[in-house]
């Protein structure tokens, strides 16, 4: 007979599509926030399986910090490419080129907290209604309070008492003017699902994301790569190792992992067996014990 029990990834595809497709339907102009860390390219993969044959129809936003990795930013236009979509770019650059923001200066000197202002710029400008995000309940325990369709005011604030109850699979996507909404399609997904998922269904990944060789430092305990953003100081002594990036962001705050693990296999086992979560290779989240919920109550993403 045949077997009608769907896996828990099958289950969590599914919910994940629902609010895809929810989303196009209840908001008039809807973008996919697109980093290139492996949550987003999950996301935006799930878009193409849910309007297939047709394409994703709302675009690829990916805001900017200037301090990239090379690897992600190749990947970002090789996947926009394969799924046919539509990339709109919004640049930190710009906004400290025309004084919006004011960019750090110092060792531990970072763009990533200036996404904000070049986020809420970006929606503004064209307009978007909903921002769907990556996000996932269990990243960091700000992000845990979301709901799957998360309000935001028309200064682009997030109050988590302030938020849409959420009955089963009904939810509340009205708002008045100014105001937006964003939608969270991978929250039950864990990072194990996702490198499942991502194993599953043979979803292409930027290279930095398994084992290769790089210069490192290290720095307040965390692992940073030398770039042309970031460079060690006097005493930080810089070595050629094998590493692996487990999240992607700046290039700035982001560590890397030791690891060896090269292929998806290794790297499943690899997650399964750590005892850090993902975040914690971000110094960026180490600033403050609510450094994240801090920022997306300004209007992080």
């Amino acid at each position: 007979m045949p077997n009608y029990q769907l896996s828990h990834l099958d289950q969590l595809e599914a919910e994940a599509i629902f609010i895809l497709r929810e989303t196009a339907a209840q908001f008039e102009n809807p973008a996919l926030l697109f980093s290139g860390g492996k949550d987003s390219i999950v996301m935006a993969w799930l878009a193409k399986k849910a309007f297939w044959p047709a394409r994703p129809p709302f675009p690829l936003v990916h805001v900017d910090t200037g301090h990239n990795f090379d690897e992600t930013m190749h990947y970002r236009d090789e996947f926009v490419r394969l799924l046919r979509a539509e990339l709109v770019v919004g640049s930190v650059q710009d906004s400290i080129d025309s004084g919006r923001v004011v960019e750090e200066t110092g060792p531990n000197a970072s763009r990533n907290k200036l996404q904000t202002v070049t986020l809420l710029d970006t929606l503004e400008k064209h307009r978007y209604d909903a921002a769907l995000g990556g996000g996932r309940r269990d990243e960091e325990k700000a992000r845990a309070k979301e709901r799957f369709f998360s309000h935001r005011d028309d200064f682009g604030q997030w109050d988590p008492k302030n938020q849409r109850p959420e009955l089963w699979n009904l939810f509340n996507g009205r708002k008045n003017e100014g105001e937006h909404f964003r939608v969270f399609p991978l929250s039950n997904f864990t990072e194990m699902d996702i490198w499942m998922y991502i194993q599953r269904e043979e979803i292409p990944l930027p290279s930095i994301y398994f084992a290769h060789e790089r210069e490192i430092f290290e720095r307040n305990g965390s692992l940073l790569a030398v770039t042309d953003f970031l460079k060690p100081q006097e005493h930080e002594k810089v070595t050629r190792e094998v590493v692996r990036f487990r999240t992607i962001g700046d290039a700035t705050c982001t560590g890397a992992v030791r690891s060896t693990a090269s292929n998806l296999d290794e790297v499943i086992a690899e997650v399964s067996a750590a005892r850090q979560t993902e975040r914690g290779t971000r110094s960026d989240d180490r600033r403050s014990e609510t450094a994240m919920e801090d920022r997306k109550k300004e209007g992080y993403f």
